[in-house]
């Protein structure tokens, strides 16, 4: 599955939070292995920053770094820079409380249309 996230830095802290990902933690890219991600992408406008994440399960392996130690450091640390994740309304007991809703995608009407 594909999540879309929402997250906006501090004021001031732009430079300084890309300069921390130039390199993240080994012990934190195993983390998100081990709770099941294959893939994080993250862009930034400004203040904003959108995130990609491809992983079989949201919730699970969100749940699974909640409990991660190596992510308790990271989030800890990088707390410094950010300043919140947008609450979209979705149900946090199903991992969909910070997930942005999809509206389109090409590949998905594309195949529709072959279909028929």
């Amino acid at each position: 599955m594909r999540v879309a996230l929402h997250s906006v830095l501090k004021e001031g802290q732009e430079s300084g939070y890309e300069q921390v990902h130039a390199t993240v933690p080994e012990d934190l890219l195993a983390a998100l292995r081990r709770a099941g991600i294959t893939d994080w992408r993250i862009w930034r406008s400004g203040r904003h920053l959108f995130h990609l994440v491809d992983c079989e399960d949201f919730a699970a392996a969100m749940a699974a770094l909640d409990e991660d130690p190596a992510n308790q450091r990271w989030q800890e640390f990088i707390g410094a820079y950010v300043d919140h994740f947008e609450d979209t309304g979705g149900s946090p007991a199903e991992g969909e409380r910070m997930s942005l809703g999809e509206v389109w995608e090409l590949r998905a009407q594309a195949e529709a249309a072959e279909r028929g």
